[in-house]
């Protein structure tokens, strides 16, 4: 499946400065499921960004996925939380062992030749707009009660 490349640049904040690429976003289960499968050619700054309802455990697969990738997880706040590469054909499951919110796929030995690491910031407005589970109301967080008063 070819979905349409967002206009918006997905940004890699590395230790080698901004590293730009374009994507195509897959949100819905359908999308995701799809993901890369049957393509046998990429853009070297090109990839698919998988963005999931709220953080959680994640495992991919490579079953009719031509292209060896590495597969990039994100955490909810644009965190790399791991790297790992996909080899093509292979059924093995292929998570970060963590939960994460994000998963960015693109051409394997991309992430090394441009210097993107754990820990590094991803910035793109799909990550930015993602809302976050459970969050406190704006503007309430963790202020404190102004009823809440100590005993004198």
């Amino acid at each position: 499946m070819i979905l349409p490349v967002d206009p918006a640049p997905l940004v890699a904040v590395t230790g080698q400065g901004e590293k730009r690429f374009s994507i195509e976003i897959a949100n819905d289960p359908s999308e995701r499921q799809a993901g890369l499968m049957f393509r046998k050619d990429m853009a070297d700054d090109h990839g698919m960004l998988f963005v999931f309802e709220a953080p959680q455990p994640v495992g991919f697969w490579m079953r009719n996925t031509v292209m060896p990738l590495d597969l990039i997880f994100i955490g909810q706040d644009g965190r790399v939380k791991a790297i790992r590469r996909g080899e093509p054909f292979s059924d093995a499951v292929i998570s970060p062992g963590e939960p994460v919110r994000f998963v960015l796929e693109l051409k394997a030995g991309t992430a090394a030749k441009e210097g993107i690491a754990d820990g590094d910031l991803v910035r793109h407005p799909a990550i930015a707009a993602a809302p976050v589970p459970s969050a406190p109301p704006a503007g309430n967080g963790d202020a404190p009660n102004v009823n809440d008063k100590p005993n004198p």
